[in-house]
């Protein structure tokens, strides 16, 4: 735990928790019923880990800084990191109980999350050192509102990790207060892409059209940065000052959406560390996204570097 190997292209920063996905036939009912439901699955959680999970099965070197705890779901987490091929280099706080998402998730795909703090918002700036950092080509936070402990200094690391030749992003996700703040404005000057749906750009920037609120934000980013805009269903969108592309993903069966996008996200950044095209790197990561929502949880159906291209080579990107 901590030392990071330099060989490592992708550093992935943010939380570690536990997923537990509930797929219902219909609603929950209250009253002390007892309730049989399709399936229940224990799972890696987080978007952080994941978009690591994710571009670690694409053949990207990535290394996770995060904190769990000394606990049943906390060890479960770091054995999963270990088999998935993401280097741990966090650390374990024995005083807080690991952070746990509950997913009760309905057939149309819509779901309730309900989130057990403990360790998710626990890392901070400190944890990233300068080793881990010249190790690495690339820094991405996920589940920015999430991570409280690093709102203070998350401006200052991505200025330190662009200083140090390193590309960046970040992944807001929701944010659960609905405040929409926590200094992200700041940060985002510091972003070269950032992903975010339709509910996430608009709170972010107070703005409800879409297209008018990726305006804001890439105006807010350095030159050349990029909003990938996450359409759920319909795709994505890589939004640029010089235009942008879209793609729409492949017919599949959809078993669960659970961490879908975190796996967009792996699979946009390995493209991008790879030198793909813009164009390329919008089609893999919407084959990405489209294969993780194959099985429950968002880890179990993350694309390999075979599949993701066997997927991307059927998505069309279309410019307007």
């Amino acid at each position: 735990m901590g030392h990071v190997d330099p060989a490592l292209n992708l550093l992935v920063v943010g939380e570690l928790c536990v997923d537990l996905i509930v797929l219902l036939d219909g609603d929950v009912r209250f009253g002390q019923h007892e309730q049989l439901v399709t399936s229940t699955t224990l799972t890696m959680g987080s978007s952080s880990a994941i978009t690591a999970c994710g571009a670690a099965r694409l053949g990207v070197p990535t290394a996770l800084v995060a904190v769990r705890g000394d606990d049943v779901f906390g060890r479960f987490l770091g054995e999963e990191l270990s088999r998935r091929g993401v280097v741990e280099a966090g650390r374990v706080d024995a005083t807080t109980p690991t952070g746990s998402s509950t997913h009760l998730s309905r057939p149309d795909g819509d779901r309730a999350i309900l989130t057990a703090m403990g360790s998710i918002g626990a890392v901070t700036a400190a944890d990233v050192t300068d080793e881990m950092l010249d190790g690495s080509a690339h820094l991405h936070v996920g589940s920015y509102f999430l991570q409280e402990s690093l709102w203070a200094d998350a401006a200052a690391l991505f200025a330190r990790a662009r200083a140090r030749g390193l590309s960046t992003s970040l992944d807001g996700n929701f944010d659960p207060a609905e405040q929409w703040d926590r200094g992200i404005l700041a940060v985002l000057a510091e972003v070269d892409v950032f992903f975010g749906n339709e509910q996430e750009v608009a709170g972010i920037t107070g703005i409800a059209d879409p297209d008018a609120a990726i305006g804001h934000l890439l105006g807010i980013m350095p030159d050349g940065a990029t909003v990938v805009f996450k359409r759920g269903a319909d795709g994505a969108s890589a939004v640029t000052r010089a235009g942008s592309l879209s793609a729409r993903p492949p017919a599949s069966a959809i078993v669960d959406t659970v961490g879908a996008g975190d796996s967009l996200a792996a699979g946009y950044l390995a493209a991008r560390l790879r030198g793909d095209a813009p164009d390329r790197q919008l089609a893999y990561a919407v084959a990405c996204g489209t294969a993780s929502t194959r099985a429950a949880g968002g880890t179990a159906a993350q694309a390999d570097a075979a599949l993701a291209a066997e997927l991307a080579a059927t998505i069309a990107v279309t410019a307007p």
